[in-house]
């Protein structure tokens, strides 16, 4: 897996992650995503305040050089650091989710760490196991992708015991 990196999302990127963000098959899997995934200057602005906080890191996920996706690690309303990544359908399937979550994870030495996911979301929440996360608890919430309450399983990292 040595072709996908990670790098420091800049302005450049935006309207990638826009377009990637409004894939209708993936705001259906992620559930928990913008009220109007066409509406840019919700997009823009939700950006600008990602990127001013100091305890958020977002990464452009990059496949042999071309764009694949973003993560990104924040601190959550509960003060826990959480991670979060979408990666574009055209890299699907072959393993890249996997690969940026097991960088990130490289790069975030915060533990435990926690990540959420669509109960029905089968392809994340493999990628969260394959990376160590274990399910640690339930919610559901309103979820606009989907215009209803859907339920999430919450996932942890927590340290290794030596």
């Amino acid at each position: 897996m040595g072709h996908i990196e990670l790098r420091d999302l800049d302005e450049d990127d935006l309207d990638a992650v826009f377009e990637m963000m409004r894939d209708p098959d993936a705001i259906a899997m992620a559930a928990f995503t913008a009220a109007d995934p066409d509406d840019r200057d919700a997009f823009d602005a939700r950006m600008q305040r990602l990127q001013a906080r100091a305890d958020a890191t977002q990464y452009v996920v990059t496949e042999r050089g071309g764009f694949a996706g973003t993560v990104g690690v924040f601190t959550n309303d509960d003060g826990d650091r959480e991670v979060t990544y979408w990666i574009a359908r055209h890299a699907w399937g072959r393993g890249v989710a996997t690969e940026a979550l097991r960088l990130l994870v490289s790069r975030e030495p915060a533990r435990p760490l926690y990540a959420r996911a669509a109960a029905h979301n089968a392809r994340s929440i493999a990628v969260l196991e394959k990376n160590g996360f274990s399910a640690v608890g339930h919610a559901t919430g309103f979820a606009a992708g989907l215009g209803r309450a859907v339920a999430e399983t919450v996932y942890a990292l927590v340290p290794t015991v030596e």
